[in-house]
């Protein structure tokens, strides 16, 4: 069983203390540690006012920057699934030209 435990994290001033098992705490101070930086940038900016409208721009930015790393990384998962499809075509190959030879 994971242990978990309470972390009170700090973001935009403001500490969250929230439920966590010991082998994520990093990763947790990590991602809060981003969330502040970003709603930091957006806040210092000017143009978006209130903790709450803060917020929701900076998970709409991270979202949308985490669809386009997915939408990255798809193109590069077809291309390596088209190279793994090419190479078991070219061992089957090899393999049928083999058996014809035993025969």
């Amino acid at each position: 069983m994971t242990d978990v435990s309470t972390l009170t994290v700090n973001i935009l001033d403001r500490e969250f203390r929230v439920n966590c098992p010991e082998s994520e705490q990093q990763h947790l101070v990590e991602s809060a540690t981003s969330l502040d930086q970003r709603m930091r940038e957006i806040r210092d900016t000017g143009r978006v006012i209130g903790v709450d409208r803060i917020a929701i721009m900076a998970a709409l930015n991270l979202a949308s920057e985490l669809l386009s790393s997915e939408n990255e990384n798809s193109g590069s998962i077809d291309k390596v699934n088209q190279s793994i499809e090419r190479m078991q075509e070219k061992i089957q190959q090899s393999l049928n030209e083999t058996q014809e030879l035993d025969f």
